[in-house]
C-alpha cells in the first residue's frame, strides 16, 4: 500500500460471499433487490425491483417522472460495458424563444418548464425486457406493496416537505394533498402510503397482462401504456395549468403527447479510459461521466504519492485536476458532437496536467480544442431571479439534498448496485421527479422532473436548450474492469459531486489498496470551483468543501495553498455504494455508505 493507512475501524464490514450482492441508498431497496436474487432472479430483475422501491421510499430524491442512467455488463458478454440510457430529451415546444418570452433568463429549477420527457420507467422496463427473467408483476410487487400498504417514512422526507410546505399550501395544492394529508407533515417513522402510485403500477401490469404473448411482449405493452396511455395523458394534462416555478413566476409546461410517444429508452456504448491497469466505463458526454475519465487521465501522469486523498498533497492535486476536467465539461459537453477522443488523449491531458501548480487556481480554465470555441458560461457567484429582485428568494436548506423553499434542489438522487452469481453486474443512478420538483399529478401519485435546468438559454452552447436534445445530466454511475472483466460497480447521489466523491474511492481502492468499505468510510471532499449544473448555476472560485475528519493539518495546508475551504462536518459528503466481483474466484463483495444512516448493502 502506497497511501496513508486507513483507520482499521469501519462503520460496517465489507460483505463477502459468492451468491449475490446488492447495495443502495435505502435499506428497503437493497432488501427488495436481494430478495429477488434469493428467489432466482438475476441482477437486472433485482436492480429493477429495487429501483421502483426507491421511487416510493426516497420520493424526495427521485421519482417515476424523472430520469436515470445505468452502466452494466451481462454475463453473456462479460467484457463489454453497456450504458442504459434513461435520459429524456427536451419537449418539442421547449425552445429558447419560448422561455425568453416567458421572462426567464435561466431554465427554472422547479416547475413543469424544467421537465424533460420522463424516461426512468421506460429505461427500467427496457432493461427488464432484454436482460431480466422475471415477469413485470413480480418485479413491481415490492414497490406496489410499499406504496399501497405503507412504509416507515424517512425523517429527511419530512424535512424536505417542511421546507416546501408553504409552496405546497399556497401554490401546489395537489402536492399538499399527497404529501401533507390533513395539512400535517407525517412524522419520522410514521407509516405513509401512496395509493395513487400503487394503482399506477398495477395498471401498467394489467396493460401487459391484457396483451398476452411473450414476457417481452407483455413488458412492451406496459411501456406503451406509460408512453401513450393513461400515464402520458395525465402528465400532459397536468402541465396545462400555470403554476409557481423557482423563478417566482407562474408558467404552464410544454410537455405534449407526441413527446411522450416519441421517446424510447435504449442502450449506448460506454466511454472508457485506462487507469493503472483498470478500465473505467461511464456514459457519453451527454452526461458528466467523462469528466471523471478526464480527471483520471490527468492524474495518471502523477506518482502515487500525489493521488492519496488523505494527504494535503493528494487532496490538492485531486481538487486541481477536477477543476480542469469540470471546466471542460462546461465548455464542451452536451448532447452534440463532443471531441471526447481528443479530450481524453494522452497529449491533451498532459497539457492540462502541466497547469497544476502548488497553488489553488481560482480561474475557470477550459482547455483549447483545435477547431472548437469553448463555451464560457456566466460566472455568477450570486443569482436572484428578475421576478424576485429586491424581494429575496429564500435561503437554501442544509444537508443532502439541499432544498430551497421554492422547490429548487441541489444534491439530489439515489443509487443502486447489484451483482449476481453468474457475473451480471449493474450500476444505476435514478433521479429527478422528486416530490419538490413540480405539482403532484393526483391520479398518478408523482410529479415531473426538472432535468432541463441543466441546459442554458444562451445560444450556441453545447448544452443550449434544444427540442429533442438531452440535457447534460449529472447522473453518472461507474463500472470498473480489470483484465477485460467487470470487477466493480459503484456510484453516488450528489449532483455535481457524484463523480467527485467516486474519484477518491477509485484512487483508494485501485492505487491505495483500501477495501470497499474502508474507501467509502474514508473522509472525502469536492470542489465548488465550477458553475453548478443546477439552478441557479452559480460558482465559488477556489471553493473546496471537506469533511472535518480529513484532519486539521491537511485542511490548514489546503488553505495555505489558496483553497477556500468550507468544513462540512465529519460524516456529510457522499452516499456511495459499491459491489465487487473477482472474476478469478467468483467471490463477491458489497459496501454501502453510513452517512445519512439509510444506505445499506446485503448479500451472501
Amino acid at each position: 500500500m502506497t497511501f496513508t493507512a486507513p483507520d482499521q475501524f469501519t462503520t460496517r464490514p465489507t460483505l463477502q460471499g459468492t451468491f449475490g450482492m446488492s447495495a443502495s441508498t435505502h435499506w428497503l431497496a437493497t432488501a427488495a433487490a436481494q430478495a429477488v436474487l434469493e428467489r432466482g432472479g438475476n441482477a437486472f430483475d433485482a436492480a429493477a425491483a429495487g429501483a421502483f422501491v426507491l421511487h416510493v421510499v426516497e420520493p424526495h430524491l427521485n421519482g417515476p417522472g424523472g430520469d436515470m442512467t445505468g452502466v452494466f455488463v451481462a454475463a453473456a458478454d462479460p467484457g463489454t460495458p453497456v450504458v442504459l440510457m434513461g435520459q429524456g430529451p427536451a419537449p418539442a415546444a421547449a425552445t429558447v424563444e419560448h422561455y425568453l418570452a416567458e421572462g426567464l433568463d435561466l431554465v427554472p429549477g422547479s416547475g413543469a418548464l424544467a421537465a424533460a420527457v420522463p424516461a426512468t420507467v421506460d429505461a427500467w422496463l427496457v432493461l427488464l425486457r432484454d436482460h431480466g427473467t422475471w415477469e413485470l408483476d413480480a418485479v413491481l410487487e415490492f414497490a406496489i406493496g410499499y406504496a399501497r400498504d405503507g412504509h416507515p417514512m424517512l425523517g429527511r422526507v419530512g424535512t424536505t416537505i417542511a421546507t416546501v410546505a408553504e409552496l405546497f399550501r399556497d401554490h401546489w395544492p395537489t402536492s399538499a394533498e399527497l404529501w401533507m394529508p390533513g395539512g400535517r407533515i407525517p412524522a419520522e417513522g410514521e407509516l405513509v402510503r401512496n395509493p395513487a402510485y400503487a394503482r399506477t403500477l398495477e395498471r401498467l401490469v394489467e396493460a401487459g397482462e391484457g396483451a398476452g404473448g411473450s414476457r417481452e411482449a407483455r413488458i412492451d405493452a406496459a411501456r406503451r401504456e406509460w408512453r401513450e396511455g393513461f400515464v402520458a395523458h395525465a402528465m400532459v394534462g397536468s402541465v396545462q395549468t400555470p403554476h409557481r416555478h423557482s423563478s417566482g413566476t407562474d408558467h404552464a409546461g410544454v410537455l405534449a403527447l407526441a413527446d411522450m410517444a416519441g421517446f424510447e429508452a435504449g442502450y449506448e456504448a460506454a466511454a472508457t479510459v485506462e487507469f493503472r491497469g483498470h478500465t473505467i466505463a461511464k456514459t457519453g458526454p451527454w452526461g458528466q461521466g467523462p469528466a471523471l475519465l478526464q480527471t483520471l487521465a490527468i492524474l495518471d501522469g502523477f506518482e502515487d504519492r500525489f493521488l492519496d486523498p488523505s494527504t494535503e498533497l493528494g487532496a490538492h492535486t485531486i481538487l486541481e485536476a477536477q477543476k480542469l476536467a469540470l471546466a471542460d465539461r462546461e465548455a464542451y459537453y452536451g448532447d452534440t458532437d463532443v471531441p471526447l477522443e481528443y479530450l481524453l488523449s494522452e497529449e491533451y491531458c498532459a497539457s492540462r496536467r502541466a497547469l497544476i501548480t502548488d497553488e489553488a487556481s481560482h480561474e475557470f480554465r477550459p482547455g483549447v480544442v483545435p477547431g472548437r470555441e469553448p463555451f464560457l458560461p456566466p460566472l455568477r457567484t450570486e443569482y436572484t431571479p428578475p421576478a424576485l429582485a429586491g424581494a429575496g428568494s429564500g435561503g437554501l436548506g442544509v444537508g443532502e439534498p439541499t432544498v430551497a423553499p421554492n422547490g429548487e434542489t441541489r444534491g439530489d438522487t439515489c443509487h443502486i448496485d447489484v451483482v449476481d452469481r453468474w457475473g451480471n453486474m449493474v450500476s444505476a443512478t435514478p433521479s429527478g421527479g422528486w416530490l419538490q420538483s413540480s405539482p403532484a399529478i393526483p391520479e398518478l401519485g408523482f410529479c415531473l422532473g426538472t432535468r432541463l435546468q441543466m441546459t442554458w438559454l444562451e445560444p450556441g452552447t453545447p448544452s443550449t436548450l434544444t427540442p429533442g436534445k438531452r440535457p447534460r445530466t449529472t447522473l453518472t454511475p461507474t463500472l470498473v474492469f480489470r483484465n477485460g472483466r467487470a470487477v466493480t460497480a459503484l456510484g453516488s447521489p450528489g449532483g455535481d459531486q457524484q463523480d467527485q466523491w467516486q474519484l477518491p474511492y477509485l484512487l483508494r481502492t485501485i492505487v491505495g489498496g483500501y477495501s470497499p468499505q474502508q474507501a467509502i468510510d474514508a473522509p472525502t471532499f469536492h470542489t465548488t470551483s465550477m458553475p453548478g449544473s443546477f439552478w441557479p448555476r452559480t460558482w465559488e472560485p477556489g471553493g473546496a468543501v471537506v469533511e472535518e475528519r480529513l484532519g486539521a493539518e491537511v485542511i490548514e495546508g489546503l488553505e495555505r495553498r489558496g483553497h477556500v475551504v468550507t468544513k462540512a462536518g465529519g460524516w456529510t459528503l457522499g452516499r456511495l455504494s459499491a459491489v465487487v466481483r473477482d472474476p478469478a474466484t467468483g467471490v463477491l463483495q458489497a459496501a454501502a455508505n453510513p452517512r445519512g444512516a439509510q444506505g445499506y448493502a446485503a448479500g451472501r
